[in-house]
This record gives C-alpha cells, sequence and structure tokens, in this order.
C-alpha cells in the first residue's frame, strides 16, 4: 500500500470510531430519559420535542443548573439533585438535543 492510502484507510478508521462513541451516549441518554422522565414527559419523541436543540444546550449548560431548578418542586427533584442525574447529564443532554423539535430526528422509542 502506498503511504496516502494507509493514511487515508486510517482516517476512515478513527472517523467511524469517533462516529460510534458519540451515538452510544445518545443511546445511554435515551434508557435515561425512559427510565427517569418518560412517567412525567411521555414517551422519547414527545419529551425532546419540548425545547428546540439550543434550549436543550441552555437548559444542561453550567451541570443542567436551569434543567435542576425547574424540577426542584416537583417529585424528581432528588434525582435532580443527586449522583443520578450527575452521572447522566451529558448522555441525557445528547439524546434531548439529538431529537429536539428543530432537529427533524426522531427517536426510536417513540
Amino acid at each position: 500500500m502506498t503511504k496516502s492510502t494507509s493514511f487515508f484507510l486510517a482516517a476512515v478508521v478513527a472517523v467511524g470510531m469517533m462516529s460510534a462513541s458519540a451515538s452510544a451516549d445518545e443511546k445511554k441518554g435515551q434508557k435515561a430519559y425512559l427510565k427517569t422522565c418518560k412517567n412525567c414527559h411521555g414517551n422519547g419523541t414527545k419529551g425532546a420535542a419540548m425545547h428546540t436543540q439550543d434550549e436543550w444546550d441552555d437548559l444542561f449548560a453550567n451541570g443542567g443548573a436551569k434543567i435542576i431548578k425547574a424540577h426542584a418542586n416537583d417529585k424528581s427533584a432528588a434525582y435532580f439533585n443527586g449522583d443520578g442525574f450527575k452521572g447522566q447529564a451529558q448522555d441525557l443532554r445528547d439524546f434531548l438535543f439529538q431529537y429536539g423539535s428543530d432537529s427533524g430526528n426522531v427517536p426510536s422509542c417513540g
């Protein structure tokens, strides 16, 4: 193989690995949503469509401060203030962002 062909194949493999890891976070977020949010906000399609992608970014900025505040006075406050949310926040954000109301994407869970 020539040097340029080897470089091209290495680049293809690297891009493939990055895209696979990006979707893994989204899938973890989908599982987290179904486990923790579905009872209050409905299926994944309905829940993710509650906000645009920019709004989801804003809600999850600064460690999710705004989404934590939004749930401060309801039955999910313990989750949002606990280690469960801290561990799942980025994955949950990735899922909700991917399927936000302005994304044009529809999750398989709804």
